[in-house]
C-alpha cells in the first residue's frame, strides 16, 4: 500500500502592502523619490555652498580657452551694444527724442543679457547635465539656480564698465542707484524661476533649446531694448489703447526700465508703468514661486530614460 506525502502548499507572494509596510519600518524609500516641498527647499538650502562655488567655477571656465579671458565678460555685451546703436540708433534712428541714448541703450542691453542667458542656460541646465545628474544625489533645481547666479556674477562684472559708460556720458551719481539692488533682486528670482520652468521643459524635449533663440530674440525686440516705447507710442497714435500697457507691463521691459530709473537721471518716473514695483515684484513671485513648484514635481524624473 503506497503512502500518500502530504506537501505543504505553495506559500503566495507577500502583498505589495506588507511589503511596503516592512520597508517603512525598516526605514527603506522609494530611490529616487520626490521628497517634500518642506524637505526640499531644506535640502537645496543645505548645498546652497556647492550652488555658490559651481556657478563660480562655470564662470571661470567660460572663457577659459580665450586670449582675453575673462575680459569678454564685458566685451560680450558692449560689442552687442555697438550693434545695436550702428543699426537702431544711427540707421533706424531710435536714438532721435532718446536723452542719453547711448546710457539708455547700455543699460537695456546688459540687463536684457542677463534675462536672456539666465533662460537660454537654465534650458539646458539638465539635458546638458545629464552625467551629473545620474552620478550624485542632489535637488535639481541647484542646477537652473546656479546657472542664474552665474550670469548675475557676470552682469555684476559688466556693471562696473556701465558705471564708467554712465560716468563719461555725463550721468551723475545719485541716491536713486541703490534702488538698482532691489530691482536686481527681483529680476534674479524672475529669471530663476523661469529658468526651472524651461529646465524641466528642456530635460523633457531638449529640442526646445534650439528653438528659444529664436523666441528671446523676439521677446527682445518687444521690450524696449533698443527704442523707447513710450516715444514709439506717440509716432504711432492709430495703435490700440491697450498696445502701450501690455508692452510695458511686459516682464523684461519692466527690470530695464527699473534700472534705467534708477541709473539714469534723465530717465523720469512719468516713463515707467504705474504701480511698477508692485509689477515687478508679482512678476517675480509668479516666476520665482511658480516656477519652483513645477521643477519640484517633476524631480524623480530627472536624468531617466
Amino acid at each position: 500500500m503506497s503512502q500518500v506525502l502530504d506537501t505543504p502548499p505553495p506559500t503566495s507572494a507577500p502583498a505589495e502592502d506588507d511589503l511596503a509596510a516592512l520597508a517603512a519600518h525598516h526605514g527603506l524609500s522609494v530611490s529616487g523619490a520626490r521628497p517634500s516641498l518642506p524637505e526640499y527647499i531644506r535640502q537645496l538650502w543645505a548645498r546652497r555652498h556647492f550652488i555658490a562655488a559651481f556657478s563660480t567655477a562655470k564662470l571661470t571656465s567660460q572663457y577659459s580657452q580665450a586670449k582675453l579671458g575673462q575680459v569678454w565678460q564685458v566685451m560680450n555685451p558692449l560689442l552687442n551694444a555697438a550693434v545695436y546703436f550702428l543699426i537702431f540708433g544711427v540707421l533706424l534712428g531710435t536714438k532721435k527724442g532718446v536723452p542719453d541714448y547711448v546710457p539708455f541703450l547700455v543699460t537695456g542691453v546688459f540687463i536684457w543679457t542677463f534675462t536672456q542667458s539666465s533662460i537660454l542656460a537654465g534650458t539646458r541646465a539638465i539635458s546638458g547635465n545629464l552625467g551629473l545628474v545620474r552620478a550624485l544625489h542632489f535637488p535639481r533645481a541647484a542646477l537652473p539656480i546656479s546657472f542664474c547666479l552665474q550670469q548675475l556674477q557676470q552682469l555684476l562684472f559688466s556693471m562696473c564698465a556701465l558705471v564708467v559708460i554712465l560716468l563719461c556720458f555725463g550721468v551723475p551719481v545719485s541716491a536713486s542707484w541703490v534702488l538698482a539692488i532691489p530691482a536686481l533682486v527681483l529680476q534674479f528670482t524672475f529669471n530663476a524661476g523661469v529658468s526651472m520652468i524651461m529646465a524641466r521643459f528642456g530635460a523633457k524635449t531638449p529640442d526646445i533649446a534650439q528653438l528659444m533663440p529664436f523666441v528671446l530674440r523676439t521677446w527682445m525686440y518687444v521690450s524696449g531694448v533698443m527704442w523707447s516705447i513710450e516715444h514709439l507710442a506717440a509716432k504711432h497714435h492709430n495703435w490700440p489703447s491697450w498696445v502701450v500697457p501690455v508692452l510695458q507691463a511686459n516682464p523684461a521691459a519692466v527690470y530695464i526700465d527699473l534700472m534705467r530709473y534708477a541709473l539714469i537721471d534723465s530717465f523720469h518716473s512719468s516713463q515707467l508703468p504705474h504701480h511698477v514695483w508692485l509689477i515687478a515684484t508679482g512678476w517675480a513671485l509668479l516666476a520665482g514661486v511658480g516656477g519652483f513648484i513645477y521643477f519640484w514635481k517633476a524631480e524623480e524624473t530627472y536624468g531617466r530614460g
